[in-house]
């Protein structure tokens, strides 16, 4: 809790924007489940990862994940999303309490959203989604350069919030003579849905569902389940929200993958100027 606090009060100091008073809780929180929100964020996301392999290791990756609005024309708006995972990996061989810690490989995604939603309600967005090897240890990352596409749906229907995330992302360059790192055709699937309570409280469901093409048929589907808390407030002008969740995997590859995860998330906002 103090390092959270601490990243706040650093990335307040950092971007000094003033905030509307007239921002409600219900607003913060709906803006934190919305990908495609027209403000500025700063999601960080903490994942825990338990059991993993037969000797039940612990992963853990912090994903700083800033969201950037940018009016593209009269009628669109780019939303852009960056990932970068900073991760602290088990290791997997002969020498149980080596880790390894460091940057992972970065994903870089552009939507595409119109500015006006139809009569359905829904809004939505697409966009090319770019890996970057960006890791700091070879067993971080893939060593590969990555291109892909993804695409977001979701509506705002009274004190629900419901829709979907899903990408692919395919290798093109890279360390591709070494027949030791095999390609990236990874997918991710994130559905989400979210009831809002009173006071800035809700209750969100939001499963990162993931397959790896590469894999064979034993390792390729991660499939978790479960639900999370999160409430919404300001801290000082700074609207913010707060998260916690648990899942547990009901489809986990053989071998090597986690059966459940913890994940804690703080979220700032600052309006465009």
């Amino acid at each position: 809790m103090k390092t959270i606090l601490k990243t706040i009060s650093l990335a307040t100091l950092l971007l000094p924007i003033v905030v509307s008073a007239e921002m409600s809780q219900d607003d913060i929180a709906k803006a934190s489940q919305n990908p495609l929100t027209a403000m500025y964020s700063l999601p960080i996301q903490n994942n825990t990862y338990f059991n993993i392999g037969l000797d039940e290791k612990t992963k853990n990756i912090t994903n700083f994940q800033p969201v950037l609005p940018f009016d593209f024309n009269d009628d669109w708006t780019l939303v852009t999303r960056t990932i970068l995972p900073i991760v602290s990996n088990p290791s997997l061989g002969a020498t149980p309490y080596e880790r390894t810690f460091g940057v992972g490989d970065t994903t870089f995604t552009a939507f595409f959203t119109p500015k006006q939603t139809d009569d359905s309600g829904w809004i939505w967005g697409a966009g090319p989604s770019f890996y970057l090897p960006t890791a700091s240890d070879n067993d971080l990352g893939t060593k590969k350069w990555g291109i892909g596409a993804a695409a977001v749906g979701l509506k705002l229907d009274g004190k629900w919030v419901y829709g979907a995330l899903i990408s692919n992302v395919w290798s093109f360059a890279g360390s591709g003579q070494d027949e030791n790192i095999e390609r990236v055709n990874a997918l991710t699937i994130q559905p989400f849905i979210n009831y809002n309570l009173d006071d800035g409280w809700f209750i969100s469901s939001v499963p990162i569902i993931t397959a790896n093409w590469e894999a064979d048929s034993d390792h390729t589907w991660t499939v978790p389940m479960g639900v999370g808390i999160g409430k919404a407030m300001k801290f000082g002008n700074t609207p913010i929200t707060l998260q916690l969740h648990g899942y547990y995997n009901v489809v986990t590859p053989d071998d090597y993958g986690e059966d459940w995860q913890m994940r804690t998330q703080v979220q700032l906002f600052f309006p465009r100027k």
